[in-house]
């Protein structure tokens, strides 16, 4: 069994661990993901429909009723995470949000992307106001949000649009405050969500004021 992922110190990442952390995911968070790999597929002849909340299954040849096979559309997102997630638009508030909150605390970006994607998410990320230290990581987000989390004297917030990511922070950094927030509108009345577990909120102005009264 593959050892968990071991979280970076904060004080490498040049994070002050006296101050309360939000760790924060990139994808529908900060950015429009399915938006811009929409766009990216159109580029190549294909149509993204957002039917459902999936990735692969929502990938389609024009005019065609069954979705992209799932290790085509996969090569497709892999292909976009190295050639067009530069071009991905910030989800609306967010920028200004994470500004307004780095008085209080510090902040992490944590997403699940390629490695090839570190440079072009990173460069992303500066290019509009979030220059963040920025971790990638593979699978469940849990171990090292609890990493994390156990560095700092203050409190900790986790925010990710993904219930199975904010399930594996609840399993085992359950002390971790935890909000879902899904930025495309084509996509919320999708997207799962368990409020007597996770808090969600899709609005960055609403979210962060929350934030506030969490860390505050």
């Amino acid at each position: 069994m593959a050892e968990p992922p071991r979280a970076p110190r904060l004080t490498d990442l040049g994070l002050d661990t006296n101050r309360p952390l939000l760790i924060v995911d990139v994808d529908e968070v900060l950015g429009l993901f399915m938006q811009g790999f929409g766009t990216f597929l159109e580029g190549r002849g294909l149509e993204f429909r957002v039917d459902k909340f999936a990735l692969f299954q929502n990938i389609y040849r024009p005019g065609e009723s069954e979705h992209l096979a799932i290790d085509d559309g996969r090569k497709h997102y892999e292909d976009f995470f190295r050639y067009g997630c530069g071009d991905m638009t910030p989800t609306p508030g967010g920028a200004q949000a994470l500004q307004g909150l780095s008085e209080q605390a510090a902040i992490v970006i944590l997403t699940n992307a390629p490695g090839p994607a570190r440079l072009a998410r990173a460069r992303w990320l500066g290019r509009h106001g979030m220059d963040y230290p920025l971790i990638l990581n593979t699978g469940p987000k849990g171990p090292l949000a609890a990493g994390l989390a156990a560095q700092t004297a203050g409190p900790s917030v986790f925010i990710d649009d993904l219930i199975s990511n904010l399930d594996s922070v609840a399993d085992v950094a359950p002390h971790v405050t935890r909000f879902q927030h899904v930025a495309d509108p084509r996509l919320r009345p999708l997207a799962p969500s368990k409020p007597d577990l996770h808090t969600r909120i899709d609005d960055w102005d609403e979210l962060r004021a929350a934030i506030e009264q969490t860390i505050g």
